[in-house]
């Protein structure tokens, strides 16, 4: 009777205990490596100024070697890896959108996010042509450079 009230009692005392909290450390923050092995640290969450690309740029390759899509759902940043799901929300009419970085830029000073032209529709800016926005990381991408299906 003593032995059982002793196992009662241990088992009592283990499911108590706290499991162990994994990915606490440094939460704020994301690590990636290039291909050369080194490491880059990326925010979960930004805020700043976007822009749209539009016509110009619509056909041409984008950075990652695909062919860039005004009407499509993606986003030029100058660090994200490629293929990263970001979601986009516009601070002033809190319309939000998932895209997928595939170009970089912005090269104008104080932004950090150029959009396409669908995205910016989306996000309700065409008319202002920019627009202060939160980035929040979703999935960081492989970096991957696609290969052109006409080479």
């Amino acid at each position: 009777m003593i032995r059982r009230l002793a196992i009662f009692s241990l088992m009592i005392m283990i499911s108590c205990h706290s499991s162990p909290r994994y990915g606490q450390r440094n939460s704020s923050r994301l690590k990636t490596k290039d291909a050369s092995g080194k490491v880059t640290k990326h925010r979960k969450s930004m805020t700043g100024v976007t822009s749209f690309y539009a016509e110009d740029f619509h056909g041409k390759v984008t950075a990652n070697g695909e062919t860039y899509d005004m009407y499509g759902l993606t986003a030029a940043h100058k660090t994200l890896p490629f293929n990263t799901l970001i979601r986009v929300t516009n601070m002033d009419n809190k319309k939000s959108v998932v895209l997928r970085v595939n170009d970089r830029g912005p090269y104008a000073k104080g932004r950090i996010l150029d959009c396409s032209y669908g995205a910016a529709v989306k996000l309700g800016f065409i008319g202002n042509g920019t627009a202060k926005v939160k980035i929040e990381v979703m999935e960081l991408g492989d970096n991957q450079y696609m290969k052109r299906k006409d080479k």
